[in-house]
């Protein structure tokens, strides 16, 4: 509970902080509040706390909860660093903006925490809500506005899905308690048909936050128009906070609907993974491509879904780990590249990019190597626990497409690997910020650290 209402009072203290002129203190105290954050998991580690368990107990920070809730407050920990620059100028819009991401994040907690239909429920809309706001900050770019109207209307009817999917959740069983849903969805299996709809409406609604296959089309729009430090958030830490729920759903309080849903999961994620590796391969705006690629790693982390009885969780947060630090790398980068050369997001505006900040380049073709799945990167052992999870389930066919998408997946990488090495005349150098460039240089080692150091894994048990 502690990691909760730091997240949250961190907000308001942002704001009060902006009200008292204290604007310089704003940044370094996001940091000691996320660190402490991350603190406060481990000091927790092993405790399963209930916070208020008299009047419902609503929340759980067991383990998988705690694991989830230290990556996330390291990612945001980063992304700060990395987009500082983005909130450079006005104060006040600085400052709600660092507010709305607090805010935002306090929401990803809850949803990796929720023990009740609608914990997740409150979880899911504080994620939200922020976000809109976020991906239509740059008011005076009709692209960023259409962003984030777009957000906001489908973001809204998949949260009309999932609770008119709870509600149906809970005329079947009477409760929204997870293991009460739990007891109730053993008895009943799939006879219930109120139940079954029920489960359904809620795939199809996260299916649309988590941006799979057929329900993925206002992704690319939405990250290309939205500001990129605003893509990056929602490409990391809104995909973490949603799989874990996703996960602790059907690995909780559907477990015994899960081998139902199994073949649908399945075939969203090859149609997820073929599409996405398809189409991105023809794209020219890099902000696209990465987009695409997005929502083909999304296809990836499904494999965990549908056989979450089977496949602990931990391996699931090394994928949303590996995946958001080479995510990160791939938009700051982009973010760097193109505010330095007037907007420009095509693949061509990495021309060059060795020369002009050699620490970037080095980051940014390790990022891509890692996404792809190419060893000794943290990406591929991240794809070999989903594909050897997947293939332990019998699902060999599904494996196929996910080895053959990788490879397409290879060639767009290689498209802006090239164009980062390839000479370009008179091309000024990428300064930034210290601070980001040692964040460049700390990713690059994390992407190799991470793939040596997964034997670790083994010493988490949730």
């Amino acid at each position: 509970m502690k990691e909760l209402l730091i997240i949250s009072l961190l907000g308001i203290a942002v704001l009060a902080a902006d009200i008292l002129k204290l604007r310089k203190a704003i940044f370094p105290l996001i940091m000691l509040g996320l660190l402490s954050t991350i603190v406060c998991c481990i000091a927790d580690w092993g405790h399963n706390e209930i916070p208020f368990q008299q009047y419902g107990g609503m929340l759980l920070f067991d383990n998988l909860a705690l694991a989830f809730t230290v990556v996330i407050s390291l990612i945001a920990m980063f992304w700060f660093v990395l987009t500082s620059d983005y909130f450079r100028g006005d104060g006040a819009r600085r400052t709600d903006l660092y507010a709305l991401a607090l805010f935002s994040i306090c929401g990803a907690v809850v949803m990796v925490s929720f023990s009740n239909m609608m914990m997740l429920f409150l979880g899911l809309e504080i994620l939200s809500i922020p976000l809109y706001v976020l991906a239509a900050s740059e008011k005076r770019n009709i692209l960023s506005n259409e962003a984030g109207f777009k957000y906001f209307f489908l973001g809204s009817l998949a949260s009309a899905i999932i609770l008119f999917g709870i509600a149906l959740i809970y005329g079947a069983t009477g409760s929204f308690d997870l293991a009460t849903i739990a007891s109730k969805v053993a008895v009943l299996g799939s006879s219930s048909t109120l139940l079954m709809v029920g489960v359904t409406m809620i795939i199809a609604g996260f299916a649309f936050k988590i941006s799979v296959a057929p329900f993925h089309l206002w992704a690319p729009d939405v990250y290309q128009g939205a500001p990129t430090a605003v893509t990056a958030f929602m490409a990391t830490i809104v995909k973490a906070a949603a799989f874990a729920a996703l996960y602790k759903l059907f690995n909780g309080a559907f477990a015994g609907l899960s081998d139902k849903f199994t073949t649908s999961f399945a075939v969203m994620s090859a149609v997820t993974l073929i599409v996405a590796n398809i189409i991105a391969s023809v794209q020219v705006n890099s902000k696209r491509l990465l987009a695409y690629s997005s929502v083909s790693h999304a296809g990836f982390m499904l494999g965990f879904i549908m056989m979450s009885t089977s496949v602990p969780g931990k391996y699931l947060l090394f994928y949303v780990l590996a995946y958001s630090i080479a995510s990160l790398t791939a938009f700051g980068a982009l973010h760097h590249v193109s505010s330095i050369q007037e907007g420009d997001e095509s693949t061509d505006a990495f021309k060059g990019l060795v020369k002009r900040n050699p620490m970037m380049a080095v980051a940014m073709t390790l990022a891509l190597l890692s996404m792809a799945g190419i060893p000794p990167l943290s990406g591929f052992l991240a794809k070999y626990f989903v594909i050897s999870g997947v293939l332990n389930g019998g699902y060999l066919w599904l494996v196929i497409i996910m080895i053959l998408s990788s490879v397409v997946a290879m060639y767009y990488y290689l498209k802006l690997i090239i164009a980062m090495f390839t000479p370009i005349e008179n091309a000024g150098r990428i300064v930034v910020a210290r601070s980001q460039q040692l964040l460049y240089g700390l990713f690059a080692v994390l992407l190799v650290a991470l793939f040596f150091g997964a034997s670790a894994l083994e010493l988490i048990s949730f």
